[in-house]
């Protein structure tokens, strides 16, 4: 049976952020979070639920045109799957725990491993807390978004893409799952 996927893409539009995706009922769920994620347990990232992609949207890496919606470099970041553990809920699937408001995941990818969890902020719906907690793949005092850049398909950055883009070599990259 295949595992649910995940992926992360960095992605310049009008500002730097990450897209966070999780394989969730056939879409991968999406969140924006303007400072990427963190291996440290100590930092709490904003995560803006963003509208859900079509699966074969998780290798996409290259540029968005201007004049389309987030136009600009995007790149793959991270990838592997995950598995949902057992919810504080009592929830037992991804989908389930989404609904609930608390989904606790294991990743299990290139650059982020081990638990997450991914909390809804009561106000402003679709405002989320993407948390590390302390486990053996957590790094306290690190910045894993500074420590790592490029991409974990091409090893591009974010800056030779939109370099190829204006020069028009940019090959836009999806690799076969």
């Amino acid at each position: 049976m295949r595992k649910p996927i995940f992926i992360v893409q960095k992605h310049q539009a009008s500002h730097l952020h990450y897209d966070f995706r999780l394989e969730i009922g056939g879409l991968l769920k999406s969140w924006a979070i303007p400072k990427g994620p963190s291996l440290d347990p100590a930092v709490k990232r904003l995560a803006i639920e963003v509208e859900d992609h079509a699966l074969a949207y998780a290798d996409f890496e290259g540029v968005i045109e201007e004049g389309g919606y987030g136009a600009g470099p995007v790149l793959v970041w991270d990838r592997g799957w995950f598995e949902p553990l057992p919810g504080h809920t009592g929830a037992l699937s991804a989908a389930e725990m989404l609904q609930d408001g608390v989904l606790d995941v294991r990743l299990h990818g290139r650059r982020l491993n081990g638990g997450f969890s991914l909390v809804r902020l009561k106000g402003p719906p679709g405002q989320w807390l993407l948390i590390k907690p302390h486990d053996d793949a957590a790094r306290p005092g690190s910045d894993i978004t500074v420590e790592q850049q490029n991409s974990v398909l091409t090893g591009r950055s974010i800056e030779e893409l939109a370099e190829e883009a204006v020069a028009g070599t940019l090959a836009t990259y999806r690799c076969q799952r």
